[in-house]
């Protein structure tokens, strides 16, 4: 439990860390208390990755995975209930048991396969002897329409009354299952693309390479020192006012930060796709249906306590969220967003020199790109999107290498996703500055995203409906632009000079009126 403080009539909202699986490697593990932050109201994700070689499979998992809102729990027995459901082929899994299996073994989840299929099993008897007494009530029911006797009146009424009964208690233990089976199923992830690598983070493969390391004729520093040489950071400050991984920016750091934003908008821009801000609170609701479990023991989310609120870890969230429940035309396909928000993580379990500084923090800006498209286009568009990314990169100058990321690396809803890694000379090492993932229809089945084919099918449908076509699942894609902490890093410590200031590359000068260079601050 957290604590509410009141100051002058203003509730404080507490905050508390709330779970979320981890979608990359920026993301680690539970920091193991509340954390209070002002919201100034007056009022008062189990992570379980999966893996197929079979194109068959892309289907049905995809179309079965499912995740479930907070969620209350019967006073009776204990089974906790689902507050929105997703579509789920169980037969299909029944089966494939052993394909679906090995996609569980590959992506290292802890999916309960056995359980889920005992679950089904148990679901189907139920449902059978259900259904069958409905078809003895119904049929009581016509026998009292016709003239009876007194007594055998009466023994039908009482017949009618025990069916009714008994059907009532199955019918309840029917939901009880189907709500079990449901949270069950939400531990089995999306599909894996075949040409993903399996194994772990250190079976990712290099899909490309672009550019050299630097050969400096001096002493390389971090950006820490950089930072601190030229006063473009308050670290000290922001710890005592918010905690660690905290940081105010100051003097051309604030200019970089908006160079950064505005120039990797208007060049994704150029792509065709619309720019949108977020909303940064959202649903809890909203973050489980794009694939991640906002309360639970391992938390990477801040949720504020007492309301069904989150915090965005990313703006891949709230931008899934505009067209839930929608059907769309099939004309408005593809949907391209570039979104900008501020981003809220936990980072907890990080620690040591490789995340100082601005390398890994609790609040950032970020820039993300966001695609929604019929589901023969998805691979296409994840393609577009990481060479979005890889020619920013270039552009800004930077070394980098593209990876194939492992099964066992990948989020819950990706599909296949490629990470961007430059080289960060104060650092010492390569860190990931960006991901671009393809999500199938795993998000867009819990989202309830749905578009209608212009083309009609060859017959009706039913009578009287025409020949409009049956709906079909959207594909979701997203990819970050621009992480700007992790850009800044880069920035500074690949531009530093021997005389302690900073080049400003090329593509950015523009957007910071025209600024070059970055020098130490004369005392």
């Amino acid at each position: 439990m957290g604590l509410q403080c009141y100051f002058g009539g203003t509730t404080i909202q507490t905050l508390k860390l709330a779970a979320i699986p981890a979608s990359s490697r920026f993301i680690l593990n539970p920091i193991p208390k509340t954390l209070v932050l002002n919201s100034f109201s007056r009022h008062n994700y189990v992570y379980c990755p999966l893996r197929n070689p079979f194109k068959l499979l892309l289907r049905a998992l995809s179309a079965t995975a499912v995740q479930t809102a907070p969620a209350t729990e019967s006073l009776d027995n204990k089974v906790v209930k689902p507050q929105w459901k997703a579509a789920i082929d169980f037969k299909w899994i029944r089966d494939n048991k052993d394909a679906v299996a090995l996609n569980i073994k590959n992506r290292n989840s802890n999916a309960n396969l056995e359980l889920v299929l005992e679950l089904y099993e148990k679901m189907l008897a139920v449902q059978k002897e259900v259904e069958r007494l409905r078809g003895e009530r119904n049929a009581v029911a016509n026998k009292m329409k016709g003239k009876l006797e007194i007594s055998e009146r009466q023994k039908l009424i009482e017949e009618g009354k025990n069916l009714k009964e008994g059907l009532a208690t199955l019918e309840e233990d029917l939901v009880k299952l189907t709500d079990e089976l449901q949270l069950e199923a939400q531990c089995i992830p999306n599909m894996t693309h075949p040409n993903v690598p399996i194994g772990g983070e250190d079976s990712s493969t290099v899909r490309k390479m672009a550019g050299t390391p630097r050969d400096f004729g001096f002493p390389v520093k971090d950006h820490l020192q950089l930072g601190k040489e030229l006063d473009l950071f308050d670290f000290d400050a922001a710890a005592e006012v918010s905690g660690s991984k905290f940081y105010y920016l100051k003097n051309e750091a604030v200019l970089l930060e908006m160079a950064l934003v505005n120039w990797t908008l208007s060049e994704v821009m150029k792509k065709g796709f619309t720019p949108l801000t977020t909303p940064e609170l959202v649903r809890s609701s909203v973050v489980e249906k794009c694939g991640f479990q906002p309360r639970g023991d391992n938390t990477q989310v801040y949720s504020i306590e007492g309301s069904d609120q989150c915090l965005i870890g990313t703006a891949e969230i709230p931008v899934g969220g505009i067209h839930m429940d929608a059907i769309l035309a099939e004309t408005q396909l593809p949907l391209k967003y570039v979104a900008f928000s501020h981003c809220f993580r936990t980072e907890a379990g990080a620690a040591g020199a490789a995340t100082r500084g601005l390398y890994r923090v609790h609040q950032f800006s970020k820039v993300e790109m966001f695609v929604l498209c019929r589901p023969e286009e998805s691979e296409s568009y994840h393609e577009e999107l990481i060479k979005i990314e890889e020619d920013l990169f270039s552009a800004l100058g930077l070394h980098y290498k593209t990876f194939d990321m492992a099964s066992g690396d990948l989020g819950a809803p990706a599909y296949r996703k490629f990470d961007v890694e430059a080289w960060m000379p104060g650092l010492g090492r390569y860190g990931e500055i960006s991901s671009a993932s393809n999500c199938l229809d795993y998000q867009s089945r819990r989202l309830g995203i749905r578009y209608r084919p212009s083309e009609p099918t060859p017959a009706p449908l039913k009578k009287g409906k025409g020949s409009v076509a049956p709906t079909k699942f959207v594909h979701t894609l997203n990819a970050t632009a621009c992480a700007v902490p992790r850009m800044i890093v880069c920035l500074l410590e690949n531009y530093q000079q021997e005389d302690g200031s900073v080049i400003i590359p090329g593509p950015l000068r523009a957007f910071m009126g025209g600024l070059e260079l970055i020098t130490p601050k004369s005392t």
